[in-house]
């Protein structure tokens, strides 16, 4: 039993690592243009883009990024967490042998689409949607 709750929390904190770096990490898209253009370009112009690495800069620029940014790092935030939420058990079921970074995990998520739970498609499909926008 107490080997089974260690496993449990391992695969909890393992999805917190795969989805906080890999499906949901920041878009290009997010330096090139919107409310952080600016900020990206002032706080983090040498950030190789790629891994978190740019979210990580911003972050440590909290405190000296504009509002309309900030606005949409929360917005992001929540959406991260709204993804989250959805493909927890599909990552877990399907993933939790492929070690996060690279896009391992979207591209696990991606040969089981058709097995995933709807909620979990869903957020599969809008993510590739934004990301050919």
């Amino acid at each position: 039993m107490k080997r089974h709750y260690v496993l449990h929390i391992s695969l909890v904190v393992f999805m917190a690592m795969v989805v906080g770096l890999g499906f949901w990490a920041v878009p290009q898209a997010f330096a090139d243009r919107g409310a952080c253009k600016d900020d990206v370009a002032k706080f983090c112009k040498d950030v190789q883009p790629g891994q978190g690495r740019i979210m990580q800069c911003m972050k440590e620029h909290e405190n000296e990024l504009s509002p309309g940014c900030k606005a949409n790092l929360a917005e992001m935030q929540k959406k991260r967490h709204e993804a989250r939420e959805d493909c927890k058990d599909d990552v877990i079921r399907f993933c939790s042998n492929i070690k996060p970074g690279g896009g391992k995990i979207i591209h696990c998520l991606k040969e089981h689409e058709t097995e995933l739970t709807p909620q979990c498609k869903a957020k599969l499909q809008a993510h590739r949607h934004k990301k050919a926008e």
